[in-house]
């Protein structure tokens, strides 16, 4: 059974950092690429970074580029994703994928795993 399981979210302030962790089991951790996706209310469900197998690949949405910076440790089983001058903007649930039938991807329906997803909230 695949279980993505999220942690690190919770309450800062803009200009703020935090690290999401996203442990894997039940698979491969080497063979599954991993995106990282946020919701806020009434948005639909957005990527934000996304990382190949390897690592060798990434991608970003323009909104957080610069500033966010996905990264995996097949080793540990565990995508991350640091998060640094946080803008309230940002606040969103936020949730790990993986896919296994692709290499890496930003959109949604590419990933067949999903974390239940972790809360970032960023005051002004």
């Amino acid at each position: 059974q695949v279980q993505l399981t999220e942690s690190g979210g919770g309450l800062v302030q803009a200009g703020d950092s935090l690290r999401l962790s996203c442990a894997a089991s039940g698979l491969t951790f080497s063979r599954l690429a991993m995106g990282w996706f946020r919701q806020a209310p009434g948005q639909a469900r957005e990527c934000v970074a996304a990382i190949s197998w390897t690592g060798g690949s990434t991608w970003y949405a323009g909104s957080v580029k610069g500033r966010f910076t996905i990264s995996r440790d097949n080793a540990q089983n565990t995508a991350y994703l640091e998060m640094n001058t946080l803008k309230t903007e940002d606040t969103a649930v936020y949730y790990c994928a993986a896919g296994d039938k692709i290499t890496h991807g930003n959109r949604e329906d590419l990933y067949d795993y999903w974390g239940q997803g972790t809360q970032v909230t960023v005051s002004s």
